[in-house]
Protein backbone atom coordinates (compact mmCIF):
# COMPACT_ATOMS: atom_id res chain seq x y z
CA UNK A 1 0.00 0.00 0.00
CA UNK A 2 1.11 3.57 -0.61
CA UNK A 3 2.55 5.63 2.23
CA UNK A 4 0.47 8.26 4.01
CA UNK A 5 2.28 11.11 2.32
CA UNK A 6 1.93 9.50 -1.13
CA UNK A 7 -1.83 9.12 -0.61
CA UNK A 8 -2.10 12.72 0.56
CA UNK A 9 -0.04 14.08 -2.34
CA UNK A 10 -2.18 12.23 -4.91
CA UNK A 11 -5.42 13.71 -3.53
CA UNK A 12 -7.31 16.47 -5.36
CA UNK A 13 -8.36 18.95 -2.68
CA UNK A 14 -11.16 21.44 -3.16
CA UNK A 15 -10.49 25.14 -2.84
CA UNK A 16 -10.88 26.10 0.81
CA UNK A 17 -13.67 28.53 -0.16
CA UNK A 18 -15.75 25.55 -1.32
CA UNK A 19 -15.10 23.73 1.97
CA UNK A 20 -16.16 26.80 3.93
CA UNK A 21 -19.28 27.26 1.81
CA UNK A 22 -20.30 23.62 2.41
CA UNK A 23 -20.98 24.46 6.07
CA UNK A 24 -22.25 27.98 5.50
CA UNK A 25 -19.13 30.04 6.27
CA UNK A 26 -19.33 33.35 4.44
CA UNK A 27 -16.11 34.42 2.68
CA UNK A 28 -16.02 37.58 4.81
CA UNK A 29 -14.84 35.40 7.71
CA UNK A 30 -12.05 33.68 5.73
CA UNK A 31 -8.38 34.63 5.71
CA UNK A 32 -6.81 32.35 3.11
CA UNK A 33 -3.33 30.88 3.37
CA UNK A 34 -3.09 29.71 -0.23
CA UNK A 35 -5.84 27.65 -1.85
CA UNK A 36 -6.24 24.86 0.69
CA UNK A 37 -6.09 26.35 4.16
CA UNK A 38 -7.59 29.38 5.85
CA UNK A 39 -8.19 30.99 9.19
CA UNK A 40 -11.78 31.70 10.21
CA UNK A 41 -12.46 34.90 12.13
CA UNK A 42 -13.80 34.18 15.62
CA UNK A 43 -16.48 36.85 15.20
CA UNK A 44 -18.38 34.14 13.32
CA UNK A 45 -19.22 32.60 16.70
CA UNK A 46 -21.04 35.74 17.81
CA UNK A 47 -22.81 36.38 14.52
CA UNK A 48 -23.75 32.84 13.42
CA UNK A 49 -27.19 31.89 14.74
CA UNK A 50 -28.61 28.43 15.21
CA UNK A 51 -28.25 25.45 17.56
CA UNK A 52 -25.01 23.59 18.27
CA UNK A 53 -24.46 20.15 16.81
CA UNK A 54 -23.69 16.91 18.65
CA UNK A 55 -20.17 16.57 20.06
CA UNK A 56 -18.43 13.20 19.72
CA UNK A 57 -15.15 12.55 21.56
CA UNK A 58 -12.65 10.03 20.20
CA UNK A 59 -10.20 8.63 22.76
CA UNK A 60 -8.25 5.37 23.13
CA UNK A 61 -6.62 2.75 25.30
CA UNK A 62 -3.17 3.51 26.72
CA UNK A 63 -0.83 3.96 23.75
CA UNK A 64 1.75 1.34 22.80
CA UNK A 65 4.51 1.03 20.18
CA UNK A 66 1.95 -0.95 18.14
CA UNK A 67 -0.16 2.16 17.53
CA UNK A 68 -3.87 2.84 18.06
CA UNK A 69 -4.94 5.22 15.27
CA UNK A 70 -6.99 7.77 17.21
CA UNK A 71 -6.68 10.64 14.70
CA UNK A 72 -7.18 8.24 11.79
CA UNK A 73 -10.38 6.97 13.43
CA UNK A 74 -11.56 10.53 14.12
CA UNK A 75 -11.15 11.52 10.47
CA UNK A 76 -12.60 8.26 9.12
CA UNK A 77 -15.60 8.47 11.43
CA UNK A 78 -16.33 12.02 10.24
CA UNK A 79 -16.08 10.90 6.62
CA UNK A 80 -18.35 7.94 7.42
CA UNK A 81 -20.95 10.27 8.94
CA UNK A 82 -20.74 12.44 5.85
CA UNK A 83 -21.36 9.40 3.63
CA UNK A 84 -24.52 8.79 5.64
CA UNK A 85 -25.74 12.24 4.63
CA UNK A 86 -24.88 14.05 7.85
CA UNK A 87 -23.55 17.60 8.03
CA UNK A 88 -20.31 16.97 9.90
CA UNK A 89 -17.19 18.82 10.99
CA UNK A 90 -13.90 17.73 12.55
CA UNK A 91 -11.97 19.47 15.37
CA UNK A 92 -8.34 18.38 15.91
CA UNK A 93 -5.10 19.60 17.45
CA UNK A 94 -2.17 20.88 15.43
CA UNK A 95 0.93 18.64 15.37
CA UNK A 96 4.11 19.70 17.16
CA UNK A 97 7.40 19.70 15.26
CA UNK A 98 8.97 17.78 18.15
CA UNK A 99 7.11 14.49 17.57
CA UNK A 100 7.08 15.04 13.77
CA UNK A 101 10.88 14.91 13.71
CA UNK A 102 11.14 12.57 16.70
CA UNK A 103 9.51 9.16 17.07
CA UNK A 104 5.73 9.66 16.95
CA UNK A 105 5.51 11.31 13.54
CA UNK A 106 2.77 13.66 12.41
CA UNK A 107 -0.81 13.97 13.55
CA UNK A 108 -2.87 14.30 10.38
CA UNK A 109 -4.36 10.78 10.37
CA UNK A 110 -3.23 7.97 8.10
CA UNK A 111 -4.00 5.89 5.04
CA UNK A 112 -7.26 7.03 3.43
CA UNK A 113 -8.43 8.84 6.57
CA UNK A 114 -6.29 11.97 6.61
CA UNK A 115 -6.55 15.74 6.77
CA UNK A 116 -4.77 17.64 4.02
CA UNK A 117 -2.48 19.34 3.09
CA UNK A 118 -0.65 16.97 5.45
CA UNK A 119 2.83 18.42 4.82
CA UNK A 120 1.69 21.93 5.76
CA UNK A 121 -0.29 20.72 8.78
CA UNK A 122 2.66 18.71 10.10
CA UNK A 123 5.23 21.48 9.54
CA UNK A 124 4.71 25.25 9.84
CA UNK A 125 0.98 25.28 8.95
CA UNK A 126 -0.29 28.85 9.56
CA UNK A 127 2.41 29.79 12.06
CA UNK A 128 0.34 29.41 15.24
CA UNK A 129 3.07 27.61 17.19
CA UNK A 130 5.65 30.18 16.16
CA UNK A 131 3.37 32.94 17.49
CA UNK A 132 2.89 31.06 20.76
CA UNK A 133 6.64 30.58 21.11
CA UNK A 134 7.24 34.27 20.38
CA UNK A 135 4.69 35.37 22.99
CA UNK A 136 6.17 32.97 25.55
CA UNK A 137 9.71 34.17 24.92
CA UNK A 138 8.69 37.83 24.91
CA UNK A 139 7.41 37.33 28.45
CA UNK A 140 10.68 35.62 29.41
CA UNK A 141 12.69 38.50 27.93
CA UNK A 142 10.60 41.12 29.75
CA UNK A 143 10.96 39.20 33.00
CA UNK A 144 14.76 39.02 32.83
CA UNK A 145 14.95 42.62 31.60
CA UNK A 146 12.90 43.76 34.61
CA UNK A 147 15.39 42.12 36.96
CA UNK A 148 18.36 43.60 35.07
CA UNK A 149 16.84 47.10 35.04
CA UNK A 150 16.60 47.32 38.83
CA UNK A 151 14.01 44.69 39.82
CA UNK A 152 11.33 47.05 41.12
CA UNK A 153 9.01 44.09 41.81
CA UNK A 154 11.70 42.40 43.96
CA UNK A 155 11.52 39.15 41.96
CA UNK A 156 13.67 36.37 43.46
CA UNK A 157 15.86 35.05 40.58
CA UNK A 158 15.96 31.67 42.31
CA UNK A 159 12.14 31.43 42.28
CA UNK A 160 11.44 32.14 38.62
CA UNK A 161 9.02 29.54 37.23
CA UNK A 162 8.71 30.81 33.65
CA UNK A 163 10.83 29.10 30.99
CA UNK A 164 11.63 29.84 27.39
CA UNK A 165 10.31 27.44 24.74
CA UNK A 166 11.19 25.98 21.36
CA UNK A 167 9.01 23.65 19.27
CA UNK A 168 11.55 20.85 19.02
CA UNK A 169 12.61 17.83 21.05
CA UNK A 170 15.93 19.10 22.43
CA UNK A 171 17.09 17.55 25.71
CA UNK A 172 20.21 19.72 25.63
CA UNK A 173 18.06 22.72 26.58
CA UNK A 174 16.31 21.21 29.61
CA UNK A 175 18.76 22.82 32.01
CA UNK A 176 20.89 25.83 31.05
CA UNK A 177 22.69 28.73 32.68
CA UNK A 178 22.11 32.07 30.95
CA UNK A 179 23.06 35.69 31.45
CA UNK A 180 26.76 34.81 31.30
CA UNK A 181 29.35 37.30 30.10
CA UNK A 182 29.55 40.98 30.92
CA UNK A 183 27.33 42.84 33.38
CA UNK A 184 25.32 44.27 30.47
CA UNK A 185 24.62 40.75 29.21
CA UNK A 186 22.01 40.08 31.87
CA UNK A 187 21.69 38.50 35.29
CA UNK A 188 23.32 35.09 35.54
CA UNK A 189 20.89 32.39 36.65
CA UNK A 190 19.86 28.79 36.14
CA UNK A 191 17.17 28.45 33.48
CA UNK A 192 15.67 25.92 31.10
CA UNK A 193 13.47 25.37 28.06
CA UNK A 194 10.15 23.61 27.61
CA UNK A 195 8.75 22.42 24.29
CA UNK A 196 6.25 24.96 22.90
CA UNK A 197 3.27 22.66 23.37
CA UNK A 198 4.03 22.55 27.12
CA UNK A 199 3.87 26.34 27.41
CA UNK A 200 1.04 27.71 29.51
CA UNK A 201 0.38 30.11 26.63
CA UNK A 202 -0.61 27.11 24.50
CA UNK A 203 -3.14 26.10 27.17
CA UNK A 204 -4.33 29.69 27.52
CA UNK A 205 -4.90 30.04 23.78
CA UNK A 206 -6.80 26.75 23.68
CA UNK A 207 -9.08 27.63 26.62
CA UNK A 208 -9.73 31.31 25.81
CA UNK A 209 -13.26 32.16 24.63
CA UNK A 210 -12.31 35.36 22.77
CA UNK A 211 -9.58 38.03 22.54
CA UNK A 212 -10.68 39.75 25.76
CA UNK A 213 -10.59 36.48 27.67
CA UNK A 214 -7.18 35.73 26.11
CA UNK A 215 -5.75 39.04 27.40
CA UNK A 216 -7.19 38.50 30.86
CA UNK A 217 -5.75 34.97 31.04
CA UNK A 218 -2.33 36.13 29.81
CA UNK A 219 -2.23 38.81 32.50
CA UNK A 220 -2.87 36.16 35.22
CA UNK A 221 0.11 33.97 34.22
CA UNK A 222 2.52 33.59 37.16
CA UNK A 223 6.19 33.88 36.16
CA UNK A 224 7.82 33.61 39.59
CA UNK A 225 7.74 34.81 43.18
CA UNK A 226 9.14 37.75 45.11
CA UNK A 227 11.54 37.61 48.03
CA UNK A 228 8.36 37.86 50.16
CA UNK A 229 6.86 34.74 48.51
CA UNK A 230 4.23 36.69 46.56
CA UNK A 231 3.38 35.67 42.97
CA UNK A 232 4.51 37.88 40.09
CA UNK A 233 2.31 37.88 36.97
CA UNK A 234 2.62 38.85 33.33
CA UNK A 235 0.21 41.63 34.19
CA UNK A 236 2.65 42.95 36.81
CA UNK A 237 5.30 43.06 34.06
CA UNK A 238 2.87 44.89 31.71
CA UNK A 239 3.43 42.15 29.11
CA UNK A 240 -0.12 40.91 28.43
CA UNK A 241 -1.03 43.47 25.75
CA UNK A 242 2.04 42.83 23.61
CA UNK A 243 1.65 39.06 24.02
CA UNK A 244 -1.99 39.28 22.90
CA UNK A 245 -0.89 41.33 19.87
CA UNK A 246 1.41 38.46 18.86
CA UNK A 247 -1.43 35.96 19.34
CA UNK A 248 -4.39 37.79 17.78
CA UNK A 249 -4.19 35.82 14.51
CA UNK A 250 -3.13 32.58 16.17
CA UNK A 251 -6.41 32.71 18.13
CA UNK A 252 -8.38 32.25 14.89
CA UNK A 253 -9.12 28.56 14.07
CA UNK A 254 -7.59 26.98 10.98
CA UNK A 255 -9.87 25.37 8.38
CA UNK A 256 -8.68 22.53 6.13
CA UNK A 257 -10.33 19.36 4.75
CA UNK A 258 -10.17 15.58 4.89
CA UNK A 259 -9.36 13.50 1.83
CA UNK A 260 -13.14 13.25 1.32
CA UNK A 261 -13.62 17.02 1.66
CA UNK A 262 -15.12 17.04 5.15
CA UNK A 263 -14.39 20.43 6.82
CA UNK A 264 -11.74 20.12 9.53
CA UNK A 265 -10.79 22.74 12.12
CA UNK A 266 -7.22 22.17 13.33
CA UNK A 267 -6.22 24.54 16.08
CA UNK A 268 -3.94 24.47 19.12
CA UNK A 269 -1.88 21.57 20.37
CA UNK A 270 -1.19 21.13 24.09
CA UNK A 271 0.42 17.77 24.96
CA UNK A 272 -1.88 15.45 26.88
CA UNK A 273 0.74 13.99 29.24
CA UNK A 274 2.02 17.41 30.41
CA UNK A 275 -0.90 19.73 29.52
CA UNK A 276 -4.64 19.30 28.89
CA UNK A 277 -4.33 17.71 25.44
CA UNK A 278 -7.30 19.20 23.54
CA UNK A 279 -7.78 21.49 20.56
CA UNK A 280 -9.06 25.02 21.20
CA UNK A 281 -12.43 25.81 22.73
CA UNK A 282 -13.04 28.36 19.95
CA UNK A 283 -12.42 25.78 17.21
CA UNK A 284 -14.63 23.18 18.91
CA UNK A 285 -17.49 25.64 19.39
CA UNK A 286 -17.13 26.89 15.82
CA UNK A 287 -17.21 23.32 14.49
CA UNK A 288 -20.32 22.57 16.57
CA UNK A 289 -22.00 25.75 15.34
CA UNK A 290 -21.44 24.73 11.72
CA UNK A 291 -22.09 20.97 11.82
CA UNK A 292 -24.87 18.71 13.05
CA UNK A 293 -22.12 16.36 14.26
CA UNK A 294 -18.63 17.40 15.38
CA UNK A 295 -15.97 14.73 15.87
CA UNK A 296 -13.02 15.68 18.07
CA UNK A 297 -10.24 13.85 19.85
CA UNK A 298 -8.23 14.14 23.04
CA UNK A 299 -4.58 13.14 23.32
CA UNK A 300 -3.17 9.76 24.39
CA UNK A 301 -5.34 7.30 26.35
CA UNK A 302 -8.66 8.07 27.99
CA UNK A 303 -6.98 8.27 31.42
CA UNK A 304 -5.18 11.43 30.26
CA UNK A 305 -6.76 13.10 27.23
CA UNK A 306 -10.39 12.15 27.83
CA UNK A 307 -10.22 12.84 31.57
CA UNK A 308 -8.81 16.33 30.91
CA UNK A 309 -11.23 16.95 28.03
CA UNK A 310 -14.14 16.16 30.33
CA UNK A 311 -12.90 17.49 33.68
CA UNK A 312 -11.13 20.62 32.40
CA UNK A 313 -12.23 21.63 28.90
CA UNK A 314 -15.91 20.68 29.15
CA UNK A 315 -16.13 22.14 32.67
CA UNK A 316 -14.62 25.48 31.61
CA UNK A 317 -16.36 25.80 28.25
CA UNK A 318 -19.77 24.41 29.20
CA UNK A 319 -19.54 21.57 26.66
CA UNK A 320 -21.53 18.34 26.90
CA UNK A 321 -20.44 15.40 24.74
CA UNK A 322 -23.15 13.24 23.18
CA UNK A 323 -21.02 10.10 22.75
CA UNK A 324 -17.49 8.76 23.19
CA UNK A 325 -15.47 6.42 20.96
CA UNK A 326 -12.67 4.38 22.56
CA UNK A 327 -10.19 3.19 19.93
CA UNK A 328 -8.30 -0.08 20.34
CA UNK A 329 -6.27 -2.39 18.13
CA UNK A 330 -5.64 -6.11 18.40
CA UNK A 331 -1.88 -5.48 18.29
CA UNK A 332 -1.94 -2.91 21.10
CA UNK A 333 -4.08 -5.10 23.34
CA UNK A 334 -1.68 -8.03 22.82
CA UNK A 335 1.15 -5.70 23.86
CA UNK A 336 -0.77 -4.86 27.06
CA UNK A 337 -1.14 -8.61 27.54
CA UNK A 338 2.62 -9.14 27.53
CA UNK A 339 3.29 -10.13 23.91
CA UNK A 340 6.68 -9.07 22.55
CA UNK A 341 6.70 -6.40 19.84
CA UNK A 342 8.17 -8.87 17.31
CA UNK A 343 5.25 -11.26 17.90
CA UNK A 344 2.33 -8.83 17.61
CA UNK A 345 1.52 -9.89 14.04
CA UNK A 346 0.96 -13.50 15.13
CA UNK A 347 -2.39 -14.72 16.47
CA UNK A 348 -2.20 -14.90 20.26
CA UNK A 349 -5.60 -15.16 21.93
CA UNK A 350 -4.05 -15.64 25.38
CA UNK A 351 -2.08 -12.38 25.26
CA UNK A 352 -5.10 -10.62 23.78
CA UNK A 353 -7.33 -11.78 26.63
CA UNK A 354 -4.72 -10.66 29.18
CA UNK A 355 -4.61 -7.21 27.56
CA UNK A 356 -8.36 -6.69 27.31
CA UNK A 357 -8.75 -5.36 30.89
CA UNK A 358 -6.99 -2.17 29.76
CA UNK A 359 -9.74 -1.54 27.23
CA UNK A 360 -12.50 -2.55 29.62
CA UNK A 361 -11.25 -0.17 32.31
CA UNK A 362 -11.28 2.78 29.90
CA UNK A 363 -14.80 1.89 28.78
CA UNK A 364 -15.96 1.55 32.40
CA UNK A 365 -14.51 4.99 33.19
CA UNK A 366 -16.39 6.62 30.31
CA UNK A 367 -19.72 4.94 31.06
CA UNK A 368 -19.69 4.76 34.87
CA UNK A 369 -17.39 7.55 36.09
CA UNK A 370 -18.38 10.14 33.47
CA UNK A 371 -21.84 8.74 32.60
CA UNK A 372 -21.49 8.92 28.80
CA UNK A 373 -22.63 6.56 26.01
CA UNK A 374 -19.61 4.72 24.61
CA UNK A 375 -18.63 2.52 21.66
CA UNK A 376 -15.38 0.60 21.17
CA UNK A 377 -13.87 1.10 17.72
CA UNK A 378 -11.63 -1.80 16.76
CA UNK A 379 -9.12 -0.25 14.37
CA UNK A 380 -8.48 -3.18 12.06
CA UNK A 381 -5.04 -4.09 10.78
CA UNK A 382 -4.51 -6.52 7.84
CA UNK A 383 -2.82 -9.10 10.09
CA UNK A 384 -5.69 -9.27 12.62
CA UNK A 385 -7.36 -12.69 12.60
CA UNK A 386 -11.10 -13.33 12.73
CA UNK A 387 -10.66 -15.20 16.01
CA UNK A 388 -8.96 -12.21 17.63
CA UNK A 389 -11.60 -9.77 16.42
CA UNK A 390 -14.36 -12.10 17.62
CA UNK A 391 -12.76 -12.38 21.07
CA UNK A 392 -12.68 -8.58 21.53
CA UNK A 393 -16.30 -8.28 20.43
CA UNK A 394 -17.39 -11.12 22.72
CA UNK A 395 -15.66 -9.68 25.81
CA UNK A 396 -17.00 -6.20 25.14
CA UNK A 397 -20.55 -7.40 24.74
CA UNK A 398 -20.28 -9.48 27.92
CA UNK A 399 -19.66 -6.20 29.75
CA UNK A 400 -22.38 -4.36 27.88
CA UNK A 401 -20.00 -2.34 25.71
CA UNK A 402 -20.96 -1.52 22.15
CA UNK A 403 -18.42 -2.53 19.48
CA UNK A 404 -17.88 -1.49 15.87
CA UNK A 405 -15.20 -2.50 13.39
CA UNK A 406 -13.30 0.41 11.86
CA UNK A 407 -11.45 -0.01 8.56
CA UNK A 408 -10.97 3.66 7.75
CA UNK A 409 -7.19 3.45 7.26
CA UNK A 410 -7.65 1.19 4.24
CA UNK A 411 -11.10 2.28 3.03
CA UNK A 412 -11.59 5.88 4.20
CA UNK A 413 -15.15 6.91 5.04
CA UNK A 414 -16.54 3.68 3.57
CA UNK A 415 -14.67 1.78 6.27
CA UNK A 416 -16.25 3.96 8.97
CA UNK A 417 -19.92 3.41 8.11
CA UNK A 418 -20.52 0.78 10.81
CA UNK A 419 -18.91 2.97 13.44
CA UNK A 420 -20.80 6.06 12.20
CA UNK A 421 -24.15 4.27 12.42
CA UNK A 422 -23.45 3.25 16.02
CA UNK A 423 -22.34 6.78 16.94
CA UNK A 424 -25.54 8.25 15.50
CA UNK A 425 -27.54 5.81 17.62
CA UNK A 426 -25.54 6.60 20.76
CA UNK A 427 -25.99 10.33 20.29
CA UNK A 428 -29.70 9.78 21.00
CA UNK A 429 -29.08 7.45 23.96
CA UNK A 430 -29.35 8.33 27.66
CA UNK A 431 -26.64 10.73 28.77
CA UNK A 432 -25.72 11.23 32.42
CA UNK A 433 -22.57 13.28 31.96
CA UNK A 434 -20.80 14.27 35.17
CA UNK A 435 -17.26 15.11 36.27
CA UNK A 436 -14.94 12.79 38.18
CA UNK A 437 -14.55 15.31 41.01
CA UNK A 438 -16.00 18.54 42.34
CA UNK A 439 -13.71 21.57 42.21
CA UNK A 440 -14.77 22.48 45.75
CA UNK A 441 -12.69 19.60 47.10
CA UNK A 442 -9.17 20.24 48.37
CA UNK A 443 -6.24 19.81 45.98
CA UNK A 444 -5.28 16.50 47.59
CA UNK A 445 -8.89 15.25 47.51
CA UNK A 446 -9.14 16.04 43.77
CA UNK A 447 -5.85 14.25 43.11
CA UNK A 448 -7.11 11.27 45.10
CA UNK A 449 -10.38 11.20 43.14
CA UNK A 450 -8.55 11.03 39.81
CA UNK A 451 -6.19 8.29 41.02
CA UNK A 452 -8.90 6.11 42.59
CA UNK A 453 -11.79 6.67 40.17
CA UNK A 454 -9.99 7.03 36.82
CA UNK A 455 -6.68 5.20 37.32
CA UNK A 456 -8.16 2.61 39.74
CA UNK A 457 -5.18 3.00 42.06
CA UNK A 458 -5.21 2.92 45.85
CA UNK A 459 -4.58 6.64 46.31
CA UNK A 460 -2.19 9.56 45.95
CA UNK A 461 0.97 10.38 47.90
CA UNK A 462 2.35 13.93 47.95
CA UNK A 463 6.04 14.55 48.56
CA UNK A 464 6.87 17.02 51.32
CA UNK A 465 7.54 19.66 48.65
CA UNK A 466 4.21 18.99 46.91
CA UNK A 467 2.35 19.14 50.21
CA UNK A 468 3.85 22.57 50.96
CA UNK A 469 2.97 23.72 47.45
CA UNK A 470 -0.64 22.55 47.87
CA UNK A 471 -0.91 24.53 51.12
CA UNK A 472 0.56 27.67 49.55
CA UNK A 473 -1.56 27.43 46.37
CA UNK A 474 -4.66 27.12 48.52
CA UNK A 475 -3.62 30.18 50.53
CA UNK A 476 -3.18 32.11 47.27
CA UNK A 477 -6.75 31.27 46.21
CA UNK A 478 -6.06 28.55 43.64
CA UNK A 479 -7.43 25.62 45.64
CA UNK A 480 -10.66 25.48 43.61
CA UNK A 481 -8.85 25.01 40.29
CA UNK A 482 -9.26 21.69 38.43
CA UNK A 483 -6.25 19.36 38.21
CA UNK A 484 -4.13 18.71 35.12
CA UNK A 485 -2.18 15.50 35.71
CA UNK A 486 1.29 15.26 34.15
CA UNK A 487 1.74 11.50 33.96
CA UNK A 488 3.12 8.80 31.69
CA UNK A 489 0.75 7.99 28.86
CA UNK A 490 1.69 4.32 28.75
CA UNK A 491 0.05 3.17 31.97
CA UNK A 492 -2.88 3.94 34.24
CA UNK A 493 -0.23 4.30 36.95
CA UNK A 494 2.77 6.64 37.14
CA UNK A 495 5.06 3.74 36.16
CA UNK A 496 5.16 3.26 32.38
CA UNK A 497 6.08 -0.42 32.78
CA UNK A 498 2.80 -1.30 34.51
CA UNK A 499 0.72 -2.21 31.46
CA UNK A 500 -2.81 -3.55 31.22
CA UNK A 501 -5.06 -2.60 34.14
CA UNK A 502 -2.76 -2.66 37.19
CA UNK A 503 -4.11 -2.69 40.73
CA UNK A 504 -2.65 -2.02 44.17
CA UNK A 505 -0.50 0.94 43.16
CA UNK A 506 -0.28 4.49 44.48
CA UNK A 507 0.60 7.61 42.49
CA UNK A 508 3.26 9.98 43.83
CA UNK A 509 2.89 13.69 43.06
CA UNK A 510 6.33 15.30 43.33
CA UNK A 511 5.48 18.85 42.29
CA UNK A 512 2.41 21.09 42.03
CA UNK A 513 2.47 24.14 39.80
CA UNK A 514 -0.35 26.57 39.14
CA UNK A 515 -1.17 27.63 35.59
CA UNK A 516 -3.14 30.66 36.71
CA UNK A 517 -3.83 31.87 33.16
CA UNK A 518 -5.08 28.50 31.97
CA UNK A 519 -6.98 28.05 35.21
CA UNK A 520 -5.69 24.69 36.43
CA UNK A 521 -3.06 23.16 38.70
CA UNK A 522 -0.46 20.91 37.06
CA UNK A 523 0.49 17.85 39.14
CA UNK A 524 3.82 16.36 38.08
CA UNK A 525 4.24 12.62 38.67
CA UNK A 526 6.94 10.07 37.92
CA UNK A 527 9.77 11.26 35.70
CA UNK A 528 7.54 13.17 33.29
CA UNK A 529 9.43 15.96 31.52
CA UNK A 530 8.26 19.13 29.78
CA UNK A 531 11.05 18.97 27.18
CA UNK A 532 11.26 15.62 25.34
CA UNK A 533 14.40 14.34 23.62
CA UNK A 534 14.98 12.79 20.21
CA UNK A 535 15.27 8.99 19.89
CA UNK A 536 18.43 7.21 18.72
CA UNK A 537 17.09 7.21 15.15
CA UNK A 538 14.84 10.29 14.82
CA UNK A 539 12.21 10.48 12.09
CA UNK A 540 14.05 13.57 10.83
CA UNK A 541 16.70 11.29 9.30
CA UNK A 542 14.17 10.00 6.75
CA UNK A 543 12.53 13.32 5.83
CA UNK A 544 13.69 15.01 2.63
CA UNK A 545 12.59 17.40 -0.13
CA UNK A 546 13.39 17.08 -3.86
CA UNK A 547 14.34 19.73 -6.43
CA UNK A 548 10.65 20.41 -7.09
CA UNK A 549 9.87 21.09 -3.43
CA UNK A 550 8.07 17.75 -2.96
CA UNK A 551 8.51 16.45 0.60
CA UNK A 552 9.00 12.78 1.41
CA UNK A 553 9.39 10.77 4.60
CA UNK A 554 6.64 12.44 6.64
CA UNK A 555 4.19 10.06 8.31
Amino acid sequence: MKTDIEIAQEATPLNIREIAASVGVDEKYLEQYGNYKAKVDYTLLKEHKGPDGKLILVTAINPTPAGEGKTTTTVGLADGLKRLGKKVTVALREPSLGPVFGVKGGAAGGGYAQVIPMEDINLHFTGDFHAIGAANNLLAAMLDNHIYQGNELRIDPKRITWKRVVDMNDRQLRNVVDGLGRRVDGVTREDGYDITVASEIMAVLCLASDISDLKARLARIIVGYTYDDQPVTAGDLKAAGAMAALLKDALKPNLVQTLEHTPAFIHGGPFANIAHGCNSVIATKMAMKLGDYTVTEAGFGADLGAEKFLDIKCRMAGLRPSAVVVVATVRALKHHGGAAKAELNQENLEALERGLPNLMQHVENITKVFGLPCVVAINRFPMDTEAELALIEKKCRELGANVALSEVWAKGGAGGIQLAEEVIRLCEAENHFCFSYDTGLSIEEKLNAIVTKVYHGDGVDLTDAARKQAKRLTELGFGSFPICMAKTQYSFSDDQKLLGAPKGFRVTVRNLKVSAGAGFIVALTGDIMTMPGLPKVPAAEKIDVDENGRISGLF
